[in-house]
């Protein structure tokens, strides 16, 4: 019989809040939404709003993550030990965790437009089904990105009431940096992945897995870069997007062996990645305020 406190430590494990980089890279973009959005002041309410959200809808989506693979994990070396593949933690426990998180999340929004209410049940809907993507789709990191980077359009309905043409060419980016990172991550499990049969980009790109996330780091910067003309934005801005460029040419530089620990460790520096554009964003508004 477990102690509440070790129940609570198995639920830890199981939203993966002993391993932050998810949520770090679902509020990467979302935080570059608040900034353009706000340009550059957003509501602190709001932003403390997207940030817990942030917080729960990763913890839940992970919980439905394992939920999904609880009869492949305990096949792959990384992820034998989790929680539901162990069977310390119950299918019925899960879908109850994920349920109440999800509700949780949806109760944190309410205070804001409509529009945000509205937009909350596709971006469920993506947090839920993408862990059932990889056993059909050739490239299921695409649609991770498109589910990691819902909360830009949701920002953009809560600051502007409004969704306008940068907020999808934003999401756009986050989906071709998705699969870059997402496919680093998959290259540390593609012996794994072929044997149980999961489909995922790494095992699409084959041989042609390097240049393929850095096409993708390329094609998200130069998004990245075409925000920048239509918010209008500086030098600062552009100098963080250079920053990143040089951080993702790293990243080619630990992948390009193809070796699993440097692999997986180009994907945790993507919390960098998109931490730097973040801070040239944010320091752009500051030294050059719309309307300053």
């Amino acid at each position: 019989m477990t102690t509440i406190y070790e129940r609570l430590s198995l639920y830890e494990r199981l939203m993966r809040l002993d391993k932050p980089i998810g949520i770090l890279l679902l509020l990467w973009p979302t935080l570059w939404g608040l900034w353009v959005a706000g340009m550059g002041q957003p509501s602190a309410f709001v932003v403390w709003i997207f940030v817990l959200g942030t917080v729960l809808m990763r913890s839940a989506g992970c919980v439905i993550n394992d939920y999904a693979d609880r009869n492949f994990d305990g096949h792959v070396e990384r992820t034998r030990n989790r929680p539901l593949a162990t069977g310390e933690v119950s299918t019925r426990e899960a879908l109850t965790l994920a349920a109440l998180l999800a509700l949780l999340a949806f109760v944190l929004i309410l205070p804001l437009d409509r529009m945000v209410i509205w937009l909350s049940l596709p971006a469920l809907f993506l947090a839920a089904s993408y862990p059932f993507t990889k056993r059909f789709l050739a490239i299921p990191q695409a649609y991770l990105g498109i589910a990691f980077g819902f909360g830009i359009p949701m920002a953009f309905a809560a600051l502007q009431q409004q969704l306008p043409g940068v907020a999808w060419l934003m999401m756009l980016a986050n989906v071709f940096w998705a699969v870059a990172y997402d496919t680093e991550y998959a290259m540390v499990d593609r012996p794994d992945d072929l044997k149980i049969g999961i489909r995922t980009s790494a095992i699409t790109f084959g041989r042609f897995d390097v240049a393929a996330v850095m096409a993708c780091y390329l094609a998200a910067l130069g998004l990245m870069a075409w925000v920048g003309a239509t918010a209008g934005r500086g030098g600062v801005y552009y100098a963080g997007l250079l920053a990143a460029l040089l951080i993702a040419t790293y990243h080619f530089v630990l992948i390009r062996g193809r070796d699993r620990a440097r692999c997986f460790k180009a994907f945790l520096h993507n919390n960098w990645l998109g931490g730097t554009i973040f801070a040239g964003l944010a320091l752009d508004y500051l030294i050059h305020p719309v309307g300053g």
